[in-house]
């Protein structure tokens, strides 16, 4: 899986990140929350529109990895849980980016941010990133305290003072006011967000009455998936939160690859390297190619 990606991901490396780098690579119209520093105002005054121009990103990089490992990730209606996917997409990016001599770091949130490990390189760093996602300190949290990502994002903004590709590593299930920071967080760095979620979260199968547990307050109900408006309702409410988390995405300016834990995780990143590549076409109005039409990545464009 590593020389599969390797080559995907690294092949064309500079297309795939953009950033301060010396290169010229790209001019295109300016989106909110572009940095104004980036305008180019040459063609800007010619084109009677707001165009910031993109570099090159250097060829080594700090890339970070925010994971929130919250009591909701804990979930999974098959044999593998959002936990799982997280930790697996982690150690595929780590080992992938520092195999070309990037520095990759980790900041985990559980009730708040729990650990920070510095960007460093090589195979054993990655293994303590690892060791320390899949600690069963880092799954620990006190009953009754819902996800606040704004202490995740907020914290990274403060602390990641040199611009890097930051993978904010959730299911985004979390109390409201984390798009302002993660929006911020995206004028500094190249931000990514990796969306984990499981089928069931989005509509619910007729199996009668079953009992289902908050896993991060521990609140318990009783709910009939025998009655067909209950399950209308479920699927209501799924599709308006789907809509707001893709808005909240696009607000940022932000790139999203959504993860389910029944996808095949290679092939899902390989997609969402793809789509990462054509960027450039679909800012000026090119069209996404059919193949790359997918559930999985959720472009800002």
């Amino acid at each position: 899986m590593l020389r599969r990606l390797d080559g995907v991901l690294h092949g064309d490396y500079r297309t795939m990140f953009r950033g301060n780098g010396l290169d010229l690579a790209d001019l295109r119209e300016y989106q909110y929350h572009d940095d104004v520093r980036h305008i180019d105002w040459n063609v800007t005054a010619r084109l009677q529109t707001p165009y910031v121009r993109e570099f090159h990103e250097d060829r080594e990089l700090a890339a970070w990895f925010l994971a929130d490992l919250s009591g909701s990730v804990d979930f999974g209606s098959g044999q593998v849980r959002k936990r799982s996917v997280a930790v697996d997409f982690v150690a595929l990016l780590a080992r992938v980016l520092t195999r070309r001599g990037n520095r990759v770091g980790l900041m985990i949130y559980a009730d708040t941010v729990d650990a920070v490990i510095p960007p460093r390189v090589g195979r054993r760093h990655v293994l303590h990133v690892m060791r320390r996602m899949m600690s069963p300190l880092a799954a620990a949290r006190p009953a009754g305290k819902p996800t606040d990502l704004r202490k995740l994002l907020t914290t990274a903004h403060e602390m990641i003072r040199r611009r890097s590709l930051i993978f904010v590593v959730s299911d985004f299930i979390s109390v409201p006011g984390w798009h302002e920071p993660l929006a911020r967080l995206a004028q500094r760095h190249e931000v990514i967000a990796i969306r984990l979620y499981d089928p069931l979260e989005m509509e619910l199968p007729d199996l009668g009455m079953v009992v289902m547990q908050d896993n991060e307050t521990g609140e318990q109900i009783y709910v009939d998936t025998h009655d067909r408006g209950f399950r209308r309702r479920f699927a209501a409410a799924a599709a308006k939160r789907e809509a707001d988390l893709r808005e909240g995405f696009r607000n940022a300016g932000i790139d999203a690859l959504e993860l389910a834990t029944e996808d095949d995780l290679a092939d899902a990143v390989m997609r969402f390297a793809d789509l990462r590549k054509r960027r450039g076409n679909l800012a000026q109005g090119g069209r996404l190619p059919a193949h790359l039409g997918s559930r999985h990545v959720v472009p800002v464009a």
